[in-house]
């Protein structure tokens, strides 16, 4: 079983953590209804994508 040689410093851990956070999702507006959006999927008010109505709405 590996078992590690020296302890590991606060500093270390901790830098190595720094990357871990969580951001929130970015937003894209949608080109049809102008809406907030996730980018590179179907907008869910309006059912575009890419120009194209990929869901009814109605």
């Amino acid at each position: 079983m590996a078992v590690p040689k020296r302890k590991t410093t606060r500093a270390a851990r901790d830098a190595r953590r720094s990357s871990h956070h969580v951001e929130a999702p970015s937003r894209s507006l949608c080109p049809q209804c102008h809406e907030p959006k996730l980018p590179h999927r179907v907008c869910l008010s309006c059912g575009y994508y890419d120009g194209k109505e990929i869901i009814d709405t109605e």
